[in-house]
């Protein structure tokens, strides 16, 4: 008798700990298992957006045709913009930019273009993706930068 209450006494001892364990586990991932990250899901949809203006033989000659650059959203080429517009889904917000392809410029988006409380939301993230946008005009090669910025409404 004396060893079937020794195992039981244990056997309680390690539920104990265990659900001691699961309490403090939850207790300190409490803020992470609420959060939901939506990162990758942003970035694939930025990147499939700029591959299909990418693949795009029209999209490609109209934004190395461009004549004043950079390009900003409220100047962007009308189909593009709708195509970009289109493909965003509604919990996003998206713009994008078009640059020369070279080391000293820095191709990021005006801060007029930016959502308007940016500043009072600390919390906001903007997820960028860019593609080369290369053309053959003449006996030239010509390279463009299209930048897509995207944040959640």
């Amino acid at each position: 008798m004396k060893n079937k209450r020794g195992w039981i006494e244990i056997v309680e001892a390690v539920i104990a700990v265990l659900l001691v364990a699961t309490v403090l586990l939850i207790v300190i991932n409490k803020g992470y298992l609420g959060k939901k990250d939506i990162s990758e899901n942003v970035y694939k949809t930025e990147l499939s957006i700029l591959r299909e203006i990418e693949t795009n033989e029209e999209f490609r000659e109209e934004i190395v045709n461009v004549a004043e650059l950079p390009v900003e959203w409220e100047n962007f080429p009308a189909d593009i913009k709708t195509k970009i517009i289109e493909r965003t889904p509604t919990y996003l917000e998206c713009i994008g930019k078009i640059c020369r392809l070279c080391e000293e410029e820095i191709c990021a988006t005006g801060e007029e273009n930016l959502p308007c409380n940016i500043e009072e939301r600390t919390q906001e993230d903007i997820y960028s993706q860019s593609i080369v946008i290369n053309h053959l005009l003449g006996e030239n090669v010509v390279y463009r930068k299209l930048n897509l910025f995207c944040w959640t409404k």
